[in-house]
């Protein structure tokens, strides 16, 4: 596991300098230079080829230094139910996940963290919304429309597949089978892999016939990609009238309430809103287990802002942090990341303002505090092609797995559009405002209505035409000036929001006002957590095998994430060790430590591979010097080290080494007689603990 403070290695930016040397070889070669000049040249090469290879290899992870064992962690997750599959017996469906005992309480710990690091630190307000969401709001914020992927069928079996996937899985298995290519060849194909989800159904098309891909189960011809819709459509009451839909996230329950919220935090600006909560999604072809599913957790953050000052009050106390960025430019580009201080970072205008900044190296911390390995993860821009028209900047935290890198927290800066569509289509305004040092005049519009007319054209649409005009007034500027041209024109009509209006039943003037209140539409600026992808990539950044004995797998959970934080093994099941093990037990959940005892009649070696592979950082054992000395033998998992601890001591010890407040090292092994160091482990699990 890693800390804030270690050196970040960026392998990327080490390949792009073997590569760049490489061809400075390679042209001195070409034009035949002496070998005083080569020969410096081809050793510098191999020392840049020796570095990335040392890099690559710490970034990799595992314990063993072997390439990460899919088969060994696939049934390590399988056996010991982290992840099974949904409606197993009956066959199950393609997306769709359980959580086991182990994994729902790991998740529940991120969780906590995650409440802690970022809600209760920053003071945001939670709000839990409703899942089922009414089409209008849904309409609103284009997800009707726009909430698509592109799609292809087999032309002969009807088979689905995701257009951008199909692209990046070629252009791997391409690469892969074709080492000899040139680098800039292998660049030229990776540059079109990162653009996949950004191009036009006509643009994919044209690579498809291109790069003459076919559908990978069948290799029949695929049809032309089409838009599909990924919300999942019901209706809402018996009637069946009412559509409405699934959420896909959990924001727009926030933008709705904003107005509440604001009032909720007696109208001080800045401030955040908060939800963790389900969205679903049809996935076209899910797939790669948590990393695109159907059905997901969200951890959502919307922080409402001024757009003219996008400062936080805090930046300066994370502007240290480095991260490791790639910026839209170096994609189409280089290739290459860059490893900088957020503080660079914001100054020269590579991420767009402090706020973003903010959040970017908040979660950067986040991701470490449950331990993730920082080695690999990075920050990618998204590309022009990616962002939304109204948005300022996206970032997207990328965390590698074995399946490469994979966006699994999502940074924007929404701008005004969240908050403006949904003011325009309620007639709600969602504003607000700041108060002047000093009152200053300005010019303001100022509406003049007939409600009596008004009401008598409209009836029943009275109200909503009035509020179709006040927020047109409070909008002002040309907006106003072309309606009030329209209603003054030859036809003496205007449409305001979908209401004709006629000259007489309302009229504008500008007058001169000292202003001391200023109104605006605040700009959203949202991370967004993917807790599905988050948890699985910290099971495989968790995974590792025994350099003893590779069949004996561990999950080095962090005690403060970890589903079991204390094992409990009486060395025999016999009555003498039942009222050790049981007063343990109650003392260690009633300090709200979560515990297992295990006594079964394997022997406390086995119990403790047992609890390795649920990532079961400490181990307590009863033995028979307990009965006597009243001391317990206290082991680590991953040093497999082993001390010696009075039982009035044990539940404090274990409480701050669980919450980090101390050390295993300095607390435990410096204040306590060592049993064991761990050089002499049990092998294979079978030789018993706590025995001097």
């Amino acid at each position: 596991m890693t800390d804030s403070t270690a050196p970040v290695v960026d392998v990327d930016a080490l390949a792009a300098a073997v590569t760049k040397q490489g061809g400075v070889v390679k042209m001195l070669k070409k034009d035949g230079a002496k070998a005083e000049v080569l020969e410096p040249e081809v050793a510098k090469l191999l020392a840049l080829r020796a570095e990335f290879d040392a890099a690559r290899k710490a970034a990799d992870g595992n314990k063993t230094d072997k390439p990460f064992n899919r088969a060994a962690f696939d049934d390590l997750v399988k056996r010991k139910m982290f992840v099974v599959s949904a409606f197993e017996i009956h066959g199950g469906v393609g997306g769709l996940f359980d959580l086991g005992p182990a994994s729902c309480a790991l998740k529940a710990n991120i969780l906590d963290v995650w409440r802690q690091h970022f809600i209760l630190e920053e003071n945001m307000l939670e709000m839990e919304c409703t899942c089922l969401t009414p089409e209008v709001v849904l309409k609103t914020s284009g997800h009707v429309e726009k909430f698509t992927d592109l799609m292809v069928k087999d032309e002969s079996t009807g088979d689905c597949h995701r257009a951008d996937k199909l692209l990046e899985d070629f252009i791997d298995s391409f690469l892969e089978s074709n080492p000899t290519l040139s680098r800039e060849e292998q660049d030229e194909y990776r540059r079109v892999q990162r653009q996949a989800d950004a191009y036009t159904p006509e643009e994919l098309h044209k690579l498809f016939q291109k790069y003459g891909i076919v559908s990978p189960t069948t290799g029949n011809a695929l049809t032309f990609p089409f838009a599909f819709n990924l919300m999942f459509k019901t209706s809402i009451g018996p009637e069946g009238v009412a559509a409405g839909y699934l959420r896909p996230e959990t924001a727009q329950g926030l933008f709705v309430n904003f107005r509440r919220l604001l009032e909720y935090n007696s109208g001080r600006m800045p401030f955040a809103a908060a939800q963790i909560g389900l969205g679903f999604r049809n996935e076209i072809s899910p797939r790669a287990g948590l990393l695109r599913v159907r059905e997901f957790c969200m951890a959502e953050i919307e922080h409402f802002v001024n757009p003219q000052d996008k400062k936080h009050p805090k930046f300066a106390s994370l502007a240290g942090q480095s991260l490791v960025l790639f910026p839209n430019d170096e994609q189409l580009g280089s290739g290459k990341t860059r490893v900088m201080t957020i503080g660079e970072a914001v100054r020269e205008g590579i991420v767009n303002n402090e706020t973003l900044g903010f959040f970017m190296a908040k979660t950067w911390r986040f991701m470490e505090k449950i331990g993730m390995d920082a080695a690999r993860l990075r920050f990618r821009q998204h590309l022009k092609t990616e962002m939304a028209h109204y948005a300022a900047d996206c970032w997207d935290l990328e965390i590698k797995s074995s399946y490469g890198w994979v966006e699994c927290v999502g940074h924007a800066d929404r701008a005004c559009y969240d908050l403006m569509v949904h003011s325009k289509k309620s007639k709600v305004p969602l504003i607000a405002s700041y108060t002047l040092p000093e009152p200053r005049e300005e010019e303001v519009w100022v509406m003049k209505a007939d409600k009596a007319v008004i009401g008598k054209t409209f009836k029943q649409e009275q109200k909503k035409v009035m509020a179709a005009l006040e927020a047109l007034t409070e909008e002002g500027g040309e907006r106003v000036e072309a309606v009030l041209a329209e209603l003054e024109g030859p036809e003496g009509a205007a449409e305001v929001e979908g209401c004709r209006v006629t000259r007489g039943m309302v009229t504008w003037s500008k007058v001169k006002r000292m202003v001391q209140e200023v109104k605006y539409m605040p700009s959203v600026i949202e991370p967004s957590f993917g807790i599905g992808r988050v948890l699985y990539s910290l099971l495989e950044h968790s995974f590792y095998q025994r350099k003893t004995d590779e069949n004996r797998c561990v999950m080095a959970f962090l005690p403060r994430v970890a589903p079991i934080k204390v094992g409990v093994y009486p060395l025999l099941n016999k009555p003498e060790f039942a009222p050790f093990t049981e007063s343990i037990v109650g003392k260690l959940t009633d300090a709200g430590i979560s515990n297992r005892a295990d006594a079964t009649g394997v022997s406390v070696g086995r119990r403790y591979s047992r609890a390795d592979e649920i990532g079961c950082p400490f181990g307590v054992t009863v033995d028979y010097e307990t009965l006597a000395a009243q001391d317990v033998t206290v082991r680590e998992r991953d040093s497999t080290a082993q001390i010696r601890v009075p039982i009035e001591r044990l539940v404090p010890l274990l409480k701050g080494l669980v919450d980090g407040s101390k050390t295993w090292e300095k607390d435990a092994m410096g204040s306590f007689p060592v049993v064991r160091t761990g050089e002499e482990e049990e092998e294979g699990g079978e030789e018993g603990g706590g025995e001097r």
